[in-house]
């Protein structure tokens, strides 16, 4: 039986990242809008409603999230790449799937904020060179450096992990 939290599984940090694995995991996070709009497609208001699980977020909320995420993500990424190790700012992600925007917006806003997120991030680390990927921030929570090289997976992982949320969302009514 598949664990619901994670459809695909749990991010798995390699012990080594290759080249071909980075191209991946930049392919992945290049081709998320597209991957998305396509889930989208003949979504009813009934299934953007619709929670993937007992106590889960609604296929509104993982939409809206995924902009959220995303968006803290390419500002920390930009944050390695010009500061020395900084400390980034946490943000606690189900307080903002809480908000009202996440629970009531319309969708189309922040599948436009990841269509154009996306689009400048890919091509941000589509042109890193090797220093730059081994850049990292630090999260204050538990004091872990995250080196850019494997968060681009963990970002590429994310996003797939919603998509299946989202796919769940369709299939459940």
């Amino acid at each position: 039986m598949i664990d619901k939290r994670y459809p695909i599984g749990k991010f798995e940090k390699p012990s080594v990242r290759s080249k071909v694995q980075l191209e991946s995991w930049i392919s992945d996070i290049q081709q998320l809008p597209e991957k998305l709009n396509k889930v989208l497609e003949n979504l009813t208001a009934q299934q953007l409603d619709t929670p993937y699980r007992d106590e889960g977020w609604t296929a509104r909320q993982v939409i809206h999230h995924i902009a959220d995420s995303h968006m803290n993500s390419y500002i920390r990424f930009k944050w390695a790449l010009t500061e020395d190790e900084p400390v980034i700012k946490a943000y606690n992600e189900q307080k903002w799937a809480e908000e009202k925007d996440a629970k009531e917006m319309d969708i189309r806003p922040s599948v436009e904020i990841i269509k154009s997120l996306h689009h400048r991030w890919s091509y941000m680390l589509t042109n890193l060179t090797d220093q730059q990927l081994k850049r990292g921030f630090i999260h204050p929570e538990n004091k872990q450096r995250w080196e850019l090289n494997w968060t681009i997976g963990m970002y590429a992982w994310h996003g797939n992990h919603h998509l299946e949320h989202i796919k769940m969302c369709k299939t459940k009514i």
